[in-house]
């Protein structure tokens, strides 16, 4: 199988098969704490648009289903896989393209989703003046800062502008150089017209009067598989109670975020951004909130995995396509609705 891999993510996966990291070193199984058992997740970033995964440890969800949860972030997809390819990561949090492009370079134990969080784009175009008439096509000739080649927050970004008759390669120049997580300073400081941003970076540009939000790419991409869970099959195989424990615990997150309001949303989840304001948080909680940005379920469905290899051929990462029975199992996400 022939496959365009980012070149980072694919020199990564095939720099762990080669030397065999996970054969000769790493955390192989977790390890009882007592009553409970220690789960290493790794998160791509921490950011409220993962509401009900913070809702879930903050309200104990994951100690009631006898898991010692471990979070840490990874700060990017390609880190995110380097850690559960390893064994560094029990289970990893990031957008399942990252599974697509590692599927081929280790077929003995690739990785595998099982439950999908978000169901929209979490990030939003934010303007250096206020635009209540905003179009796509107000990007033609203009400077844009970016993402990662390769990543969703770019895929989906180039996916909105193909579905408004925009070349992203020639209408406009998006700038990728810049790192995650500093596009807003980079903005801030006089580079781009416009830039595409997650939260907090959107709300503080706007609180800080640098820049302005004009559109969501959550609401103009419709519903995208954006991000899921996954783990080795290995790991899965061996621990079959712990992952359907971990699942149902952010299951009942996600049942939280559905009966509660962004209000009461934002003060439980406070304790995991305590460098944001509970109002800047819940104007962001409630920003996500109305756009529908969390299933109800944690299933990964079949069409929301064709989208995904959709978005992945259009942004020419993808030359052949992968099967949606290899990479994804709706198993634990079904039995923790039940």
């Amino acid at each position: 199988m022939k496959k365009k891999l980012p070149a980072l993510l694919a020199a990564t996966a095939l720099a762990l098969i080669t030397i065999g990291i996970a054969a000769c070193g790493g955390k192989d199984t977790p390890a009882a704490s007592g009553d409970l058992t220690k789960v290493t997740l790794n998160e791509v970033a921490h950011s409220i648009f993962y509401a009900p995964q913070y809702v879930a440890i903050e309200e104990g969800y994951f100690a009631e289903e006898g898991i010692d949860l471990e979070l840490v972030t990874g700060f990017g997809a390609d880190k995110t896989m380097t850690a559960v390819l390893s064994g560094e990561a029990d289970i990893g949090f990031m957008g399942s393209e990252a599974s697509i492009y590692v599927y081929s370079q280790n077929p003995d134990d690739y990785i595998v989703n099982f439950a999908q969080l978000t169901q929209r784009a979490g990030n939003f175009l934010v303007a250096r003046e206020p635009m209540e008439n905003f179009q796509w096509s107000d990007l033609k000739g203009k400077e844009v800062l970016g993402g990662r080649k390769g990543g969703m927050p770019q895929m989906v970004f180039e996916y909105i502008l193909k579905k408004n008759n925009l070349d992203p390669a020639t209408d406009m120049n998006i700038d990728q150089s810049i790192d995650f997580g500093a596009t807003a300073a980079a903005f801030s400081g006089g580079s781009g017209d416009f830039t595409v941003e997650f939260e907090p970076g959107a709300t503080t540009l706007e609180t800080e009067g640098a820049g302005y939000v004009v559109a969501s790419l959550g609401v103009d991409s419709g519903y995208v598989p954006y991000t899921a869970y996954s783990a080795k099959q290995s790991f899965m195989k061996d621990h079959p109670d712990l992952v359907q424990g971990f699942t149902n615990a952010l299951q009942k997150g996600m049942d939280y975020v559905q009966n509660h309001t962004p209000e009461e949303i934002a003060k439980v989840i406070a304790p995991q951004f305590k460098e944001t304001d509970l109002e800047v948080l819940t104007t962001i909680v409630t920003r996500y909130y109305e756009q529908d940005t969390w299933k109800e379920n944690l299933v990964f469905e079949e069409d929301s995995f064709t989208l995904l290899q959709d978005i992945l051929e259009e942004a020419g990462e993808l030359e052949t396509r992968v099967p949606y029975e290899d990479l994804v199992t709706t198993d634990y996400a079904k039995k923790a609705v039940q």
